[in-house]
């Protein structure tokens, strides 16, 4: 079920917080740590990474990790509070009208991209992440103190509308 206050997690400033006005569409999207990249998919993309990083930062974890590669694909947002180890897979969209209702992607939003195969892609990239984090000794060399005792993963739809004005983010913890 969505968790009805994540919007609230996040400044009333998030367009602007993010590295663009409220205003400014998703193909001129900056991301928060570097250049803009040149495809506007993953400009749209990278600006909906970093709020849901400082969603989730906002909400007391640790960002440890974002855009982790591996042979599997890309983990997008890795975080830890005392409690959990979460691999969160963000997905951002750009709304569009009335369109199409009835259609699953109408009802779940962002999270209809998330199916099985996409689970089970998102935990073999944990894995991966996990058995590479253990190489260096206890809790790896991204993980000091020791990792938390709990993984969960979780999943952010965000939502922007066609100007790329922030409509919505909506945080699933323990997704699947």
């Amino acid at each position: 079920m969505p968790d009805a206050g994540a919007r609230d997690g996040l400044p009333p400033d998030a367009n602007a917080r993010d590295g663009l006005p409220p205003d400014a569409g998703a193909r001129d999207a900056v991301a928060p740590d570097g250049p803009r990249p040149k495809d506007p998919r993953r400009a749209l993309g990278a600006r909906g990474e970093g709020l849901a990083a400082r969603h989730l930062e906002a909400r007391g974890f640790e960002v440890v990790e974002r855009n982790f590669r591996t042979r599997y694909g890309e983990l997008d947002v890795i975080a830890r509070d005392a409690r959990f180890l979460v691999f969160c897979e963000v997905k951002t969209r750009i709304v569009r009208g009335a369109a199409g209702r009835g259609a699953p992607e109408d009802v779940l939003g962002p999270f209809a991209a998330i199916g099985p195969r996409k689970q089970r892609q998102v935990r073999a990239m944990a894995r991966e992440w996990l058995s590479q984090a253990s190489l260096d000794g206890p809790g790896g060399p991204r993980l000091s103190p020791p990792r938390p005792p709990e993984i969960r993963f979780d999943a952010i739809g965000i939502g922007f509308d066609a100007s790329g004005r922030l409509l919505s983010l909506e945080h699933l913890e323990a997704a699947f």
